[in-house]
């Protein structure tokens, strides 16, 4: 397929996104399920993306992260789910749908992005997205599961954990979180029971967004990068998401 068939925004059909993930063409396009943008080659393997609760796939943090797999050998499918798309057409913040809405979303896009001719399909997101992409993994099995910055409890709200799905976890789980995350502290995760699966790597004074303290003399961008690092050393090792 020409690359003219795959630039950037136009509106293309479920088989013609398949056939170019297989001729390994990259970009944003729209598909009747909205947005995707691929970047990278699939050195690792592929690892679909979904954002969180309040920003999308257009934000710092998620912009540099998959610079930073890319340049790791790992593709990212980043995806936005269909309340966020409402949100930038009316100008307005909306606060997400019921979780399971999104599951089912998210479901949706990984049955659209599976194809026997491409690499294994790697769940995982930001925060929220994470938790869609952990419920999914849960109920469906996955290649792997990648987590940056958890939400294991709502903030100042430790008793209410998200963790009743985690025991069906039986693929590969890496957690990337940073240390002061008030959506799961690293002494706070340390006292949960996390299946086997699981590997947690804790970003040194990151908060929710992998961001620092001045005083710490690290940067965000730093974290990111380290982040990334994680994560594809991770699916190295698991063998799981690798290209042939």
């Amino acid at each position: 397929m020409s690359h003219a068939a795959c630039r950037d925004d136009v509106l293309i059909g479920a088989s013609e996104c398949l056939r170019c993930l297989i001729d390994g063409e990259t970009g944003r396009w729209w598909l009747p399920h909205g947005p995707l943008e691929v970047c990278g080659e699939p050195r690792l393997g592929r690892l679909l993306i979904a954002h969180g609760a309040g920003a999308g796939q257009d934000s710092t943090f998620l912009q540099r992260l998959r610079e930073a797999l890319a340049d790791q050998g790992v593709q990212t499918l980043a995806i936005e789910f269909a309340y966020l798309q409402r949100m930038r057409r009316e100008g307005r913040r909306r606060p997400p749908p019921r979780i399971d809405h999104l599951v089912e979303e998210f479901t949706a896009w990984c049955d659209l992005l599976s194809h026997p001719e491409l690499p294994p399909l790697w769940l995982g997101g930001k925060s929220l997205g994470g938790r869609v992409a952990s419920l999914v993994a849960a109920r469906d099995g996955a290649a792997g599961l990648v987590l940056c910055g958890y939400p294991f409890h709502p903030p100042r709200r430790p008793e209410r954990l998200r963790l009743d799905h985690w025991p069906a976890l039986a693929c590969p789980t890496l957690v990337v979180q940073g240390a002061r995350d008030p959506f799961g502290t690293r002494g706070e995760v340390a006292g949960y029971d996390l299946p086997s699966v699981a590997r947690l790597h804790w970003l040194e004074d990151g908060d929710h967004d992998w961001k620092p303290r001045r005083a710490s003399g690290l940067t965000q961008a730093a974290l990111i990068d380290q982040g990334a690092a994680a994560i594809a050393a991770f699916l190295a090792r698991s063998g799981r998401g690798a290209s042939e």
